[in-house]
Formats: structure tokens, sequence, C-alpha cells
């Protein structure tokens, strides 16, 4: 067996997770397609509100993994990570496909422009404090996994992602609010 092949067949939460981000973007196309090109705006409707059933798919997945005995491993962190990025920023995604979509295939006016100066700022302070909040709630998600369904034992590897979170929220801070505050006046006067 191959590498890939041999870390879905070790980690079967990797196959779940990997299954819900392919399932949240079938569905979003889907969805948005059903709308803008057959004119289906309740079929498009129920296609785009299975969209956050995947969210619940991978928890249940996650947990009942879990609760089956499973020893927590990277692919169980992952997915209380993938939980917290979907919630918060999911549906800002569907926004922004909606939004492409309406342009291209409803007659829909054209996407916005691309921020600059103060709005551009805003906007990347506003994408950190929903990072956090991605965070907090990928916490949760850990915290109610090692708390309320494993031994010590079997959850120790959960406890390594809060660094992790950690890791994920410097960088976005660094990458995003800071360095547009830093440098994107230099970036405006190029433009």
């Amino acid at each position: 067996m191959n590498g890939i092949g041999e870390f879905f067949a070790e980690n079967p939460m990797a196959v779940v997770i990997a299954a819900g981000e392919i399932g949240f973007w079938v569905f979003i196309a889907a969805g948005l397609a059903v709308r803008y090109l057959l004119r289906a705006r309740r079929a498009s409707a129920v296609l785009l509100a299975m969209v956050p059933l995947i969210d619940v798919v991978v928890l249940v997945a996650t947990v009942v993994d879990l609760a089956g005995g499973a020893k927590a491993n990277f692919t169980h962190g992952l997915a209380a990570v993938y939980l917290g990025f979907s919630v918060v920023f999911g549906p800002g995604m569907v926004r922004w496909a909606d939004e492409r979509f309406a342009h291209r295939f409803g007659g829909g006016p054209p996407p916005p422009p691309k921020r600059r100066g103060r709005e551009k700022l805003r906007h990347e302070w506003r994408e950190f404090f929903k990072c956090l909040l991605a965070c907090g709630l990928a916490a949760v998600a850990l915290l109610g996994a090692i708390f309320a369904i494993g031994t010590p034992d079997q959850v120790a590897p959960l406890w390594s992602w809060f660094p992790r979170l950690g890791v994920v929220t410097v960088i976005w801070l660094v990458t995003g609010p800071v360095w547009e505050e830093l440098f994107g006046k230099r970036e405006e006067v190029r433009s």
C-alpha cells in the first residue's frame, strides 16, 4: 500500500474529515448550481442546508470513534479544529461562492472590488477575531472530548492541539492585521 493509502487505513477519522471537506464544497457547488442554472430555489435551499450537517456528521463520527474506545490521535484533534473553523468561516465561504455564482450564472452584480486601506485593515481584524472564535470552538470541542469521552491515557494526544491553536492564532495575527497595519499602505501606494 502506498503512503497515503496506509495513512487513511490507519486513520479512519482522516477519511471522515476529508469526506467532510469534499462534501462541504460539493453541497455548496450543487446548491448554487441548482439555484442559478436550474432556477430551483427550494432544492437549492435544501442542498445548502446540508452544508452545516456535514459538521454534525464529523462531530458524531469523532464522538462515536472515541466512545468506542479508539485512542485519540492527530486526526481526532483535527476533527475538532475542522469543526471550529467550518462553523465560523463556513457561512462566509458560502456567501463568497454565492456572489461569484450569482454574477457568473445569475446576472448578479460583480463581486465587490478588492479591499484597500482602512477597509482592508478592518477586514483583517474581523477575520482575526473570527479565527479566535474558531480556535475557541475547537478548544471547547477538544475539552469536551477530553473530559466527557475518554480516559486520560486515551485522550492524551488531544492536549497537544492547544499549543497548535495558539500557533495558528499568532500566525494569523502576524500575517493578517499586523502585516496590514505595517505594510498595507505601501501596497496601496504601489497599486
